[in-house]
């Protein structure tokens, strides 16, 4: 009787994610693009568990972090007009624009709601009547633009007049493409990412081809518990080992190569791809999303005659630079000390998935170290 071989058995994930770096024999560098993967990854001490050669920098992926300053103070322009009803989520309440934040503009009398879905807002517009305007800053990337595309099919269908959307929304993999780009030129290159569950379950994993193709970056979809992570690092280090760039999806579960296509259709018959700018990463071709010519009557930007506005950065505040990773949250001389969570002056200290909060909540001593010194941005990309 032939006996049946028995299965060989694999390395625990750490030890093979050690054995794996070993055969690289360099640094190498990747980057988490999603802020869930980034407070995740400080949560279970992901960092303190990577090989010393290896550093997993957190991206672009903080929705909050990620809005342009100019567009802050649009939202609290807009929040400070007499009658205007301001519907935000609740972490962009306490983001400081130029002058003051959303909580603010609350204490000072304006009427700002804090709300959990984009529906809320439709619902405090129907409730309100229709001389009583109502608008919801939309902000998020593919996650959250099917619920604002949503509220305005919502609106519509109802035929509200006092509704608007002042949408602030942002694509990911413009912005990827971008950090390459931008860190291309300061030597600091990322050789893989970790790409974003959540806003894959909606564009789905083949969004993210181009970047491995195009730009020879190896790319994996991870979920976001401790274990999931640690498999999407090992399966980027065994690209970088192999001279590999491919485009793997370890999050089946939830990831389909084509995303969800109802969700997708809502983006498509309401908002349109457009240069948006962001904060650290400047301006981007097609990186946005406007809401298009039919629905432009629920566009807050033409019904309250909204033109750009272009806003500096608060002073010494280095968000930018620590979005596109160029520099650590410890390497901005206000970490700490005058910018915290009681009291921040920059997005990246405000938002549950901010890097620098991440830093500060976690503790520093597991934080990633880059390998290289930081650099300034241009100016030409700066926020």
């Amino acid at each position: 009787m032939t006996s049946l071989a028995q299965p060989v058995a694999r390395q625990p994930v750490i030890e093979h994610m050690h054995t794996v770096a070993g055969q690289i024999g360099r640094h190498v560098q990747f980057m988490e693009v999603c802020g869930t993967h980034t407070m995740s990854a400080f949560r279970c001490g992901l960092h303190g568990l990577l090989p010393k050669n290896v550093t997993l920098l957190s991206g672009p992926g903080c929705p909050v972090c990620v809005t342009a300053q100019g567009d802050i103070d649009l939202m609290i322009d807009l929040a400070q007009r007499p009658g205007v009803t301001m519907c935000t989520y609740g972490d962009m309440m306490r983001v400081p624009g130029s002058r003051g934040s959303l909580e603010a503009a609350r204490s000072a009398g304006a009427d700002v709601r804090v709300i959990y879905s984009a529906l809320d807002a439709v619902r405090i517009a129907e409730e309100n009547g229709d001389h009583h305007p109502v608008v919801l800053a939309a902000i998020g990337f593919e996650t959250t633009a099917p619920t604002a595309a949503a509220a305005v099919l919502r609106a519509h269908q109802q035929g509200l007049d006092n509704f608007s959307l002042l949408a602030c929304l942002k694509l990911v993999v413009p912005a990827m493409t971008s950090v390459l780009t931008l860190r291309g030129r300061s030597r600091r290159g990322v050789e893989g990412f970790l790409c974003p569950g959540h806003v894959s379950a909606i564009i789905g994993s083949e969004a993210f081809r181009p970047v491995a193709d195009e730009y020879g970056v190896p790319c994996v979809v991870g979920g976001f518990e401790p274990t999931l992570m640690s498999q999407a690092v090992v399966a980027l280090l065994e690209q970088v080992r192999d001279g590999r760039h491919d485009l793997e999806n370890l999050y089946p579960e939830v990831v389909t190569p084509a995303g969800n296509r109802i969700a997708q259709r809502w983006i498509d018959e309401v908002f349109e791809p457009v240069v948006t700018r962001w904060r650290g990463l400047g301006t981007i071709p097609e990186s946005g999303l406007a809401i298009r010519k039919a629905y432009s009557g629920y566009d807050a930007r033409r019904v309250f005659e909204l033109h750009p506005v272009v806003a500096p950065e608060p002073d010494g505040c280095r968000c930018g630079e620590v979005i596109a990773g160029l520099v650590r949250p410890d390497q901005c001389r206000l970490f700490g000390e005058r910018c915290n969570p009681t009291r921040p002056i920059g997005p990246c200290m405000v938002s549950g998935e901010g890097t620098c909060q991440a830093w500060f909540k976690y503790g520093r001593a597991n934080a990633p170290k880059p390998s290289c010194q930081s650099v300034t941005p241009p100016e030409t990309d700066g926020p």
